[in-house]
């Protein structure tokens, strides 16, 4: 995949022009522009044709949801792509879920730093794959790591029920979404 499929881009027409029946717009790459500043500043240059264009943002893609809507574009989105572009692409899908459905950012107050910090010690890895059972393998590693059956004669291990332990891990303080592992607390 290249740099270009996963680049943000955003739809952006008018409001004025959308009333009047018209879905004229022009794709805008957001890694063309260094800050929303400077974004916005071009759509409105490039819907200078009206008096006071309202812009409408049409369609979009690479762009969670959390930092968008059909007016707007959060302040904190060029911050949040340049932090995804330094993470590896697992990590910066774990990150986009992480702030959509565990920490509820940016609306939970958070600077980007801060929800970096809860990502990195809430994240536990991405146990996913085909045909994996991610909470299953993720309570083998669990059980592994903590050294909980360290010492236990070989003849107990065998009847350790991971998956039972696996079923109440994820009942109380971890989450899975997609393969990724969370820690909830």
């Amino acid at each position: 995949m290249n740099d270009f499929e996963k680049a943000p881009r955003i739809y952006v027409g008018t409001y004025g022009q959308y009333n009047n029946g018209s879905l004229f717009g022009k794709w805008f790459d957001l890694s063309d522009y260094e800050n929303l500043k400077d974004y916005l500043q071009d759509c409105f240059e490039f819907h200078r044709n009206e008096l006071d264009p309202e812009l409408m943002f049409q369609d979009w893609e690479n762009i969670p949801d959390f930092l968008i809507s059909e007016c707007s574009l959060h302040q904190i989105a060029f911050a949040y792509f340049e932090a995804i572009s330094e993470m590896d692409e697992d990590t910066a899908e774990a990150f986009e879920i992480y702030s959509n459905h565990i920490n509820s950012w940016p609306s939970n107050g958070y600077e980007l730093e801060d929800q970096l910090e809860c990502f990195r010690e809430n994240y536990r890895g991405y146990f996913g794959g085909a045909m994996k059972d991610a909470k299953l393998d993720y309570a083998y590693q669990y059980v592994e790591d903590a050294g909980m059956l360290f010492g236990a004669p070989a003849a107990l291990e065998r009847y350790f029920d991971y998956e039972s332990f696996a079923r109440d891990l994820f009942l109380d303080g971890h989450s899975e979404y997609g393969g990724h592992i969370f820690i909830d607390y």
